[in-house]
Formats: structure tokens, sequence, C-alpha cells
């Protein structure tokens, strides 16, 4: 692990995961968007879906699920999932 400060490292797994290419299975994609919305917004972004979407429905439980964690552990938790994943695929 090198010593970046937190931010530079979820920024650069940011961008990893905006440039791979292979389908992730729902359960980790919504994981993935549960710790991002998470270290972006924390709750204070949190507004109720308004329609009565199937998907939002889902990725708004997943972050709900997760809301207890702060910032921090979230951006770490994402760092780790998507390092974990571009390790599995090499």
């Amino acid at each position: 692990m090198t010593n970046k400060d937190l931010d530079t490292r979820f920024r650069e797994a940011f961008e990893k995961a905006s440039n791979m290419t292979e389908t992730l299975p729902p359960d980790v994609m919504l994981r993935i968007y549960a710790y991002y919305k998470q270290a972006t917004h924390g709750m204070v972004g949190y507004t109720q879906p308004s329609t009565n979407d199937l998907r939002n429905a889902f990725k708004t439980n997943a972050w709900m699920q997760i809301s207890h964690i702060s910032s921090d552990e979230a951006k770490e938790l994402y760092i780790e999932t998507i390092n974990s994943l571009i390790h599995k695929k090499k």
C-alpha cells in the first residue's frame, strides 16, 4: 500500500471502475453503488425515489444498509472492492 491519501486512492479506484468492461453480478454492482454513494454523499444526499422503479428501490436499499458507516469507511471499502475485482480478472 502506498502513502497516497484516501481521496486520491478513491479517485483512482473510481477511474478503474469506470474503465471496467466486464459485466459484474447485480449484488456486486449494488455494493459498489452503495459504497460510492455513501462515500460521496453520506445520507445527506438521500432522497426517496419518486417512482416505483424496482432498480432504484434496490439501489436505495443497498445504500440504506450501509448508512451507518462513515464516508471514509465507505471510501476504503469501495477501494478494496474495486481492487479485489481487478486482481481477480488478472
